[in-house]
């Protein structure tokens, strides 16, 4: 008796047939190689920019000024020499005990006697929010926690700030994305916003979601990498390229600056970190366009601040510019207080154009300082019982050589 044919299961009608792994992704098959997924593609983050949100025009001119954010103190700053800032990200959290000892021990570092020294504001790198963006989430996660501090807060949004979802499905309180974020920081003019109820807190007018400060010693351009988990990007199919545009724009604008004036520092601070061995991974195609907006304008940064991933991290990129080799930090500083990540080990060694130097789990923040002549970072980790302390070496750029001296 010869054995029966083995025969194939027959697919139901209008039934999917299941995937060996979660995403069709997970293979060794090269890009180039695979079978595109219908309405997707060959990559995961293909997925991704489809599901990424509009990003808000801004409402005016997307120049800023120190002025603008703290009045008649740029005067003192000018004549010192210096300024100074804080810098983090990741901080939204309801009864966050460590988000209020990192707002308290940035609060240490001001001095009523000396106000040209103190920190000219905080810079917040995004997520400032988590899963509640209504006044009630304002008010627990961010007006409490940064009660004392006295310095303004500029930011830029992160991926929570902008979700109109929670993780569960539910709504985060806001219909249109960023509207609880432009709410606060984009006001049409300084002010209290309802969201502060009894604490008094003035808060900037923000000219949008991205935008570029030129302030005295430095200039810091704001981007909005979008609402993906990872990776971040700042252009695409589904978010157009209005901001990328404006990137060049900006960016060329401050090169042709520097033919007529004292050449300052340039930042970039975006959420979703080009570079991360921890809590979340690199976004390498917002990097992309970030190097070739700098192409086009003729331009390099001379460090770029990034969240997102909840620890520390530094890295150093080797960038060739004419007969220049810059060194460029990059950072990682989502230890604003929203929980904390595992992170790999730096070595120090150099793969490809970018060397992995510095990481921390845990808490704290980051303080620039900028003068004509050079600019300096240094991180300061904040412990489970509020104490503050030095981490990892202060690194400061020429902006001479773009070296580390």
């Amino acid at each position: 008796m010869s054995p029966k044919k083995a025969t194939t299961p027959k697919k139901k009608k209008g039934k999917a047939k299941a995937l060996r792994f979660a995403h069709p992704f997970y293979t060794d098959v090269p890009p180039a190689s695979r079978t595109a997924v219908p309405g997707v593609g060959t990559h995961m983050t293909s997925y991704i920019q489809n599901k990424l949100l509009p990003i808000p025009a801004p409402h005016r001119s997307t120049a800023m000024t120190l002025d603008d954010i703290i009045g008649s103190g740029t005067a003192d700053i000018v004549a010192a020499g210096r300024i100074r800032f804080h810098a983090l990200g990741d901080t939204g959290h309801d009864n966050g005990v460590m988000q209020e000892y990192v707002a308290d021990a940035m609060t240490s570092d001001f001095d009523i006697t000396r106000p040209a020294a103190s920190p000219a504001f905080l810079l917040h790198l995004g997520d400032v929010i988590y899963y509640d963006n209504t006044d009630k989430g304002y008010q627990s996660q961010f007006y409490i926690p940064y009660k004392r501090y006295p310095g303004k807060i500029i930011a830029i949004p992160g991926n929570h700030d902008g979700e109109l979802f929670k993780y569960d499905g539910t709504p985060t309180g806001q219909k249109v994305t960023l509207a609880a974020f432009q709410r606060n920081f984009c006001q049409s003019a300084p002010g209290i916003p309802p969201d502060a109820g009894t604490i008094y807190r003035e808060m900037v007018s923000q000219p949008g979601v991205y935008w570029y400060l030129d302030a005295p010693f430095v200039d810091i351009i704001g981007l909005y990498s979008n609402v993906g988990e990872g990776p971040g990007f700042i252009s695409g199919k589904a978010i157009g390229q209005s901001q990328k545009n404006w990137l060049v724009k900006t960016l060329t604008a401050i090169a042709k600056s520097r033919t007529k004036s004292t050449r300052k520092a340039l930042l970039l601070a975006v959420h979703h970190p080009p570079y991360s061995h921890g809590g979340h991974s690199s976004s390498s195609i917002m990097l992309a366009d970030i190097d070739d907006a700098c192409k086009k304008a003729g331009i390099l940064p001379d460090a770029v601040l990034a969240g997102h991933s909840h620890n520390y991290q530094r890295f150093t990129r080797y960038v060739k510019s004419g007969a220049d080799t810059w060194q460029t930090p990059f950072y990682v500083v989502g230890t604003g207080g929203r929980g904390s990540s595992p992170v790999t080990q730096p070595d120090g060694k150099k793969t490809g154009d970018v060397s992995y130097d510095g990481a921390y789990m845990g808490y704290g923040y980051l303080t620039v300082e900028a003068t004509a002549q050079n600019i300096t970072f240094h991180f300061t980790k904040v412990d489970a019982t509020g104490k503050k302390s030095a981490y990892d070496k202060a690194i400061t750029i020429d902006l001479k050589t773009h070296k580390v001296v």
